[in-house]
């Protein structure tokens, strides 16, 4: 069995992480992992991410049930950015999208939208 790689995070601490559609190979969404998250989503096989926005670690559907379970981690050649192939169980988007990544640069919605946000995310 080979070693475990280094993972190499970055000046302040995070790695970026790609979540791809383990099954389809659909980019899903970009986000951010701090060696915690990492090793959290090594343990319980389900996808936590660092935000850098609210400072905290989160586990990907703890909010929205919208999990995802992991089940292969990759590293790139450089050691300095992730790749999560996921098992995505609904949308992977806060905007309801399946995937972040749902609209073209000239803001023609290409995505599916498949839930509502407002519904999830009540206050």
């Amino acid at each position: 069995m080979d070693d475990d790689v280094s993972v190499e995070f970055g000046e302040d601490g995070l790695v970026p992480a790609v979540a791809q559609d383990a099954d389809t190979g659909e980019v899903l969404m970009l986000a951010y992992v701090s060696p915690e998250a990492l090793r959290r989503t090594r343990e319980t096989g389900r996808a936590h991410y660092y935000s850098r926005s609210r400072d905290e670690l989160w586990e990907k559907g703890a909010t929205s049930g919208h999990s995802q379970a992991v089940e292969e981690i990759r590293v790139d050649c450089d050691a300095d950015t992730l790749l999560y192939l996921v098992d995505q169980d609904g949308g992977a988007c806060h905007t309801g999208h399946r995937s972040c990544f749902y609209r073209t640069i000239e803001g023609e919605n290409v995505g599916e939208r498949v839930f509502d946000p407002e519904a999830v995310y009540e206050d």
